[in-house]
């Protein structure tokens, strides 16, 4: 079967002007610039039935601190989302959230490959519970809280959307990144040759790519074993 790549980034928040920077530079604004990548914001104030406040959030039912964010928002959000490819398949919705599977590069990968996706940025004490039933996946970039779900959204985008065909040049300098097949990535050097009295492994500069590709698995079994032995033994 044919691998299938992401085309388009739904991301609903409330704070879409967090965005400017992260995801419209670098490797990804060119990215989207080149039609690679149709990356749409939404904010989630424009969905809420109060037109006056645009009001998103409420106090929690049964009592406690902070507030919640209300269900029909992000129904409305879903639903104008959905609107806008009417007759194409459904998205796959992504609510990040502190309580989510924790982001790793397996998780990027797979994603990746999904033609639409839509994200949801948590954000207060979290959302109505009501609305997860429209949600495939929760994910977490780590076992700590933050402000709001802006920051792992990018994060989340930025190591998916570099593995879509056409968004990092050097396609071998995927194969090679750290987390591929459960190991860290070699050692890398550049110019000059000599630094400070420190020389670069005279095995990079001999011109024999056979003994220069030995050299850096080898090199990389032993990062691993050194800095995350976790993975060495998988």
């Amino acid at each position: 079967m044919k691998t299938r790549n992401l085309n388009r980034l739904d991301i609903i928040t409330v704070f879409p002007g967090m965005f400017a920077g992260p995801l419209t530079e670098s490797l990804l604004g060119r990215a989207q610039q080149r039609g690679l990548i149709d990356l749409r914001l939404h904010n989630l104030r424009d969905f809420s039935s109060d037109s006056r406040h645009r009001t998103i959030d409420d106090r929690p039912f049964g009592g406690g601190a902070g507030m919640v964010l209300q269900a029909e928002p992000i129904y409305r959000a879903l639903q104008h989302i959905r609107a806008e490819r009417r007759g194409k398949e459904k998205p796959y919705v992504v609510f990040l959230s502190p309580q989510g599977q924790v982001l790793n590069q397996s998780t990027a990968q797979s994603l990746s490959e999904r033609p639409w996706l839509v994200f949801i940025c948590g954000h207060y004490e979290g959302i109505d519970e009501r609305v997860m039933r429209w949600v495939d996946a929760e994910i977490s970039i780590g076992d700590y809280v933050l402000t709001g779900g802006e920051l792992p959204a990018m994060v989340l985008a930025d190591a998916m959307l570099r593995l879509v065909p056409g968004v990092v040049k050097e396609v071998e300098s995927l194969r090679n990144d750290s987390f591929q097949n459960n190991r860290l990535d070699h050692p890398h050097y550049t110019r000059p040759a000599l630094w400070r009295g420190k020389r670069v492994p005279s095995i990079l500069l001999s011109g024999d790519h056979v003994q220069i590709r030995s050299w850096r698995s080898q090199q990389a079994r032993m990062v691993t074993v050194k800095k995350r032995p976790d993975l060495a033994a998988l």
